[in-house]
């Protein structure tokens, strides 16, 4: 199918299989709309585009075709106005705009955005990966007082942001109905995370705060923490590789606890957690709301990790837990099951590197065998090297009890491959009992000849469409 005016491109289709387009696909269907208009001597009027790009499909998108394609999009739009923002003029009721991926946009953003109207209508602003420069913060800094309506600003991973933050910061009082900040690896000072943590008292209807892999502002948290806990709204805190530090953690055990909205919470790849996290763990029980624990690497030890069990008890409605990298798991995964067995909405559960041994398989295999994981849709158990082949042959016994499982990985360490035991067999035969399974992660082990053929004419056999991530090597 072909809208007037502009063709559909590739990247353009969704994966449900239903077209959409991108704001500068708009942008030119709507101008040349306007130029038809204008021939003519009539007017329009415009209505926006209210698409926003499925978070999954931004998460395993391919950034080369992004930004070829909104590059192309841009030159379009350049050959009819002397500057694309003027596109932001003509199009008033303009909901969203994503300009992500475009690196030629540093430098030049004011070009963008200097003509927009006040009172705008502009509800998404998204400049991901775009090379932004300080001037240009600045620049959004001083055209945010003409979009109030703002509700989502996605500046992530423009490194050079965080030295124009402290301006945005005192900006972000025009846009105080805004729900989404994403600012991920945008290089944040501690001045401007001082200026952007009194912000928040602006901020009451923010629903995603992302300040992940920002490294400088650990040891900044206390300035965070008053106008952090009025965020009673809060359903998504992004707090992954921030380097928190012990002194942090204090606040963040007093604060977060207060969020009762909080639904996801990410605090992956902060090492100081483990020294201290015993404290904040055990209080995750006041947030009975929980979907989401990320704690990847965080270096957990046993006294924490029993913490975080015991609260677990209280969270009714976890869906997805992840522990991985945490060696104090291994031979102490009893202490997390018995939250399991009352954790009916656990759909995922990561336990990569875990240090895991056959005692944990075979306690996970009993709680599988009671139904308590029946919701269970990935389970990583990667880089787990200590399990033996008769541990391994005993678990695939008993997955066949997760009905809605579709990813399994039990690959194992680059380093470290190991030849494929008999399980292989039995784990096959598993599969086929259960529906909903697509994707095998079997990385590091070295299949015998049969084996190969086993898995090459599984999905043929078997009227199957499993994907097989292994390695052939000897």
């Amino acid at each position: 199918m072909e809208a007037e005016g502009a063709k559909w491109t590739s990247t353009e289709k969704a994966a449900d299989g239903f077209f959409h387009r991108s704001p500068f696909n708009f942008f030119r269907s709507q101008i040349q709309k306007k130029k038809r208009s204008a021939e003519k001597g009539g007017c329009e009027q415009y209505q926006g585009s209210d698409h926003e790009e499925s978070k999954e499909e931004s998460r395993k998108g391919s950034k080369g075709h992004k930004m070829n394609d909104s590059c192309l999009e841009t030159q379009m739009v350049e050959q009819i106005f002397p500057a694309p923002g003027e596109a932001l003029e003509v199009i008033p009721h303009l909901e969203t705009l994503d300009l992500s991926w475009n690196t030629n946009i540093g430098g030049k953003l004011f070009l963008l955005i200097q003509k927009i109207p006040k009172d705008h209508k502009l509800k998404t602003l998204k400049v991901m990966d775009c090379s932004l420069t300080s001037e240009d913060g600045e620049s959004l800094a001083r055209q945010l007082y003409k979009i109030h309506n703002l509700e989502v600003l996605d500046l992530s991973i423009n490194r050079k942001i965080g030295y124009s933050l402290e301006s945005i910061a005192q900006e972000l009082k025009h846009v105080s109905g805004l729900k989404v900040l994403n600012l991920n690896r945008c290089g944040l000072k501690p001045d401007g995370f001082k200026c952007l943590a009194s912000a928040l008292q602006h901020l009451l209807e923010l629903r995603e705060l992302d300040l992940s892999c920002n490294k400088e502002i650990g040891g900044g948290f206390k300035y965070l923490a008053a106008h952090l806990a009025e965020l009673r709204n809060l359903e998504v805190l992004n707090l992954h590789q921030c380097c928190i530090t012990e002194e942090d953690m204090t606040v963040l055990t007093h604060v977060i606890p207060l969020l009762s909205s909080l639904q996801d919470l990410d605090l992956s790849l902060n090492k100081s957690i483990g020294k201290s996290s015993d404290h904040l763990l055990s209080r995750l029980r006041f947030l009975p709301k929980l979907k989401s624990v990320l704690l990847s690497n965080c270096s957990l030890k046993h006294d924490s990790f029993a913490s975080l069990a015991d609260a677990a008890l209280h969270l009714p409605e976890l869906e997805i837990l992840d522990l991985s990298w945490n060696k104090c798991v291994g031979g102490n995964l009893k202490l997390i099951l018995k939250a399991l067995n009352l954790g009916a909405e656990i759909k995922v559960l990561r336990l990569s590197s875990c240090s895991l041994v056959d005692e944990d398989l075979g306690g996970l295999g009993l709680v599988i065998q009671a139904g308590h994981l029946a919701q269970l849709q990935e389970l990583d158990l990667s880089y787990n090297n200590q399990i033996s082949d008769q541990g391994w042959t005993m678990f695939y016994q008993d997955i066949v009890g997760l009905e809605q499982l579709s990813e399994l990985d039990v690959s194992r360490r680059p380093s470290s491959r190991g030849n494929c035991g008999e399980w292989l067999g039995k784990l096959l035969a598993a599969l086929l009992k259960l529906p909903q399974f697509t994707e095998l992660g079997l990385q590091g082990w070295v299949l015998s000849e049969v084996q190969q053929k086993q898995l090459e004419h599984f999905n043929r056999d078997n009227e199957r469409n499993v994907r097989f991530d292994v390695w052939y090597g000897a």
